[in-house]
């Protein structure tokens, strides 16, 4: 079955930072998908502005590359590519310089029907002075929407105040912060298995369910970015992706499928979540620094090698596990197992719903124990969702039970290319739909949650505890979840 296109209205969407690793990799390849299955066309324009010195034609050209290269051969068209380029123009500047923003005013169509965005794919240091500007000079206007990337800052004061300098210019409404692990597809049918179906929500609740795991691996480093140093995978990782996730899982049942609905449910999941402070962040958290060892039969250096010399003996933290625990009715009594982390066994985000044990067994005599049930929803790679069920193993010569999974493959079921997140989220902003963005009062309830947290570590003379990497972290974050007689869902289970 063919999903069903629905076109958007023409915009102009000004990408900052336009050079960016970021609008190549990510966002000119996902509005080459759209424009290529008829989402929009050359009526809509995508207009680069960075310092670089560009023509429009150097940009264009840029765009060509970004397509050749993250694109997969079978979705390029030489005669989409060209119509899709044609959609591109460029206009070098510093958005520092007050003056150097007239070219930006010539660029943009005054029709109100056209939508007017801006892509702020820059430093966070550059989001309150480019709203400014666009204020300053008319840029500006009501139904205007502007998009804004992680990190929102490495702190609730900071976060503070950068989305200070936007709500100064930019209303709520339409202000668009990404977290493009919202955009995946198996993300989204989390929300459709459970309020789509009435088989999961009557036992979606701590009678039926003894703990939730959710898993964000990596098996590649961090590289030599300096960023990463300066945020390590609490900031980095869960005080967003992570977050989220736990509060599509644990959510109550919105009234709807309006955007505000849904981010009432999730900030509501925020502010019950168990605070881990003091001598509790020793006891709930673990966090780790990979050292050297073999990813995908190559040796790999540590964290510490690959780090330049003025950053040497650094206690970044490149892996995170966390007990968290959401107060409330519903929830009361389950542990939620976070874990991140860099350079591990393999690359994999999963969430398991393990439900309890049944509380009574008929096959005393049986060959194999009932397992207790459990529910995988893989969201990278291989997207799927997995039901693991107690079946009797056939043949004769006795009961024998057997766990076989129930098994939904995106790839199997669905033949069709998936869309990234990034596809769903560009053009989720022209149409004005907020559902799948952080609202600024989700952002602030998640640093709260998370700073006691940075702040333990901080003040700790311990330094994260090492792993090799090709591994599933340090040995800490085992003793995490096998102290309360559970373990960890390996990838490959």
């Amino acid at each position: 079955m063919s999903s069903r296109i629905i076109p958007v209205q023409p915009f102009d969407y000004v990408v900052f930072g336009a050079t960016g690793d970021l609008t190549k990799r990510k966002l000119i390849p996902a509005l080459y998908h759209r424009f290529r299955d008829g989402q929009f066309d050359e009526r809509s324009r995508i207009i680069g502005v960075s310092r670089t010195e560009l023509s429009d034609e150097d940009f264009r050209g840029l765009a060509r590359d970004a397509v050749g290269e993250f694109v997969k051969p079978d979705y390029r068209d030489e005669g989409v590519i060209e119509r899709f380029v044609s959609c591109f123009s460029y206009i070098a500047n510093d958005v520092g310089d007050r003056d150097g923003w007239a070219e930006l005013e010539a660029s943009l169509r005054q029709d109100p029907e056209i939508v007017r965005a801006f892509y702020l794919a820059v430093a966070p240091n550059l989001f309150g002075p480019i709203c400014s500007y666009l204020d300053e000079k008319g840029y500006w206007r009501r139904d205007a929407r502007v998009v804004v990337e992680k990190p929102l800052g490495t702190d609730l004061t900071s976060s503070i105040e950068i989305n200070d300098a936007i709500s100064d210019v930019f209303a709520e409404d339409q202000v668009y912060r990404i977290d493009h692990y919202l955009g995946k597809e198996t993300v989204q049918n989390l929300l459709a298995l459970r309020f789509g179906n009435i088989l999961f929500e009557p036992i979606w609740d701590a009678a039926h369910i003894d703990h939730v795991q959710i898993t964000v691996s990596e098996d590649v480093g961090a590289g030599t970015r300096g960023y990463y140093d300066e945020s390590g995978a609490l900031r980095d990782m869960v005080q967003n992706h992570l977050m989220q996730l736990l509060c599509l899982v644990a959510m109550e049942p919105p009234a709807s499928d309006d955007a505000n609905a849904l981010r009432d449910e999730k900030l509501k999941v925020l502010r019950s979540l168990k605070p881990i402070t003091g001598e509790m962040v020793s006891k709930c958290t673990v966090r780790g620094q990979y050292r050297g060892g073999a990813v995908n039969g190559g040796s790999v250096p540590s964290y510490q090698d690959e780090l330049p010399e003025d950053k040497k003996g650094s206690r970044t933290e490149t892996f995170v596990a966390i007990k968290a625990e959401v107060e409330n009715w519903r929830w009361s009594g389950v542990p939620f197992y976070l874990r991140t982390g860099k350079r591990l066994a393999s690359r994999v985000s999963e969430i398991v719903i393990q439900f309890r044990s049944i509380p009574h067994s008929i096959f005393d005599h049986a060959e194999g124990a009932p397992r207790p049930n459990s529910l995988v929803i893989r969201l990278q790679p291989d997207e799927g969702v997995k039901l693991f069920l107690m079946i009797k193993d056939p043949g004769p010569g006795g009961m024998r039970l057997r766990e076989v999974p129930l098994n939904l493959s995106f790839a199997e079921t669905f033949t069709e290319r998936t869309p990234e997140a990034y596809e769903r989220l560009l053009l989720d902003v022209i149409r004005g739909n907020q559902t799948l963005f952080m609202r600024r009062d989700e952002l602030e309830a998640a640093w709260r949650w998370i700073d006691p947290i940075r702040a333990a570590w901080d003040a700790s003379s311990d330094a994260p505890q090492p792993y090799t990497s090709g591994t599933w972290g340090p040995t800490g974050s085992v003793a995490l979840i096998e102290r309360d007689g559970r373990t960890w869902h390996e990838a490959d289970d």
